[in-house]
């Protein structure tokens, strides 16, 4: 099963070691990440770094392990559902567009803690605390 992650649920798992980053390694599930979150990551790299305590160094090679658990999607991928993901979540927020356009080419949910995300009706949302029942329903 794929599911794709929204950005701030990877910049947790950066920040602090928790219930987040433990799903992330230990899913059975395919995680996708669209290309254009990773420049996101690093536009708040400063932040993480601040909130997380951890070095430069250290935050690099967490998000190298993370990375490992992701398959990172190409826009040229997820491109011809663009248009319907803004018809879905463009009024709601501009930027969240590339995940539902993920989620339409995958044709998966979307795991993310954001409540607006849920303000739609045609892509599943889980959250974090959904996601660890699964896991326990499905380990690895």
């Amino acid at each position: 099963m794929n599911i794709v992650v929204d950005t701030n649920v990877l910049i947790s798992a950066l920040i602090k070691d928790s219930i987040t980053r433990n799903l992330i390694f230990y899913l059975p599930y395919t995680l996708l990440l669209p290309e254009l979150e990773l420049e996101e990551i690093e536009n708040h790299k400063s932040e993480i770094l601040l909130k997380s305590g951890l070095s430069e160094l250290e935050l690099d090679e967490l998000l190298s392990n993370l990375l490992k658990y992701f398959k990172i999607i190409k826009t040229e991928e997820v491109i011809e559902y663009k248009e319907t993901a803004h018809e879905i979540i463009g009024h709601i927020d501009e930027d969240d567009v590339i995940f539902f356009a993920t989620a339409l080419a995958f044709n998966c949910q979307i795991w993310s803690d954001d409540s607006h995300f849920k303000k739609q009706q045609k892509i599943e949302i889980i959250t974090t605390l959904e996601m660890l029942d699964l896991k326990n329903h499905n380990p690895k």
